[in-house]
């Protein structure tokens, strides 16, 4: 399995295989804030598309908040993770609860990241869908079903690497799923990048504007 340099290097990678297996005409890119971001960067700007965000939250389980319980995505879409439901007895209260609390945190980051910038019409088009990996997948599903709802022609989901359980729970919800790698022991996403520092909402930003002086950015 490879190890990655760093996010940018993911995203090379991950284009190159976006450019042999998917129709990349008249598509556009969607990075999920942050640490999809330098992925997604790196992957617009190889196959010069259009580059936006779709903010997604996890729902942290509130004694172990790096464990999650499900996400939600920007148009109220809740995504659960039935097998951490189940295991924590979760109930619809505690859901609302933490859902509440990062409700505030998605808006605030579509505010920070996007300032006056309307968000990229997703309506009638292909959307390639990109994050740094994933490990249950919630979040992803939870973008994946955001963009469902606002009539993506079609939704592919991008990753440098995945659990073997998210990559099958994916392929159930995206029209197609490409991911470089899926190791059958997995612990985390950062344990398959040498470099993963945490990327900052500074970095996000900087990104974004990057990318609209480059014309791979956000037009309605």
């Amino acid at each position: 399995m490879k190890i990655f340099t760093n996010r940018e290097h993911a995203g090379r990678e991950l284009a190159r295989r976006l450019h042999r297996e998917v129709n990349c005409k008249d598509a556009i890119v969607l990075a999920l804030p942050r640490g999809g971001v330098p992925v997604g960067y790196a992957v617009a700007q190889a196959l010069r598309l259009p580059l936006d965000i779709l903010v997604v939250r996890k729902l942290g389980v509130p004694s172990q908040p790096e464990l999650a319980m499900g996400a939600i995505a920007s148009g109220d879409v809740v995504v659960l993770n039935d097998d951490i439901m189940h295991m924590i007895n979760g109930s619809q209260a505690l859901v609302e609860e933490v859902s509440r609390i990062e409700r505030d945190e998605l808006l605030r980051r579509e505010r920070t990241y996007r300032g006056d910038l309307p968000p990229l019409q997703v309506a009638g088009r292909t959307v390639i869908l990109v994050d740094d990996g994933a490990a249950t997948g919630a979040t992803m599903r939870a973008a994946v079903r955001a963009l469902q709802q606002q009539h993506a022609t079609q939704v592919i989901a991008a990753l440098p690497t995945a659990s073997v359980e998210a990559f099958h729970l994916l392929k159930q919800e995206a029209d197609q799923v490409v991911c470089l790698q899926i190791p059958e022991l997995f612990y985390s996403v950062g344990e398959w990048y040498q470099e993963f520092a945490q990327t900052t909402d500074q970095q996000v930003m900087d990104l974004l504007a990057r990318a609209r002086s480059m014309n791979i950015t956000q037009s309605a």
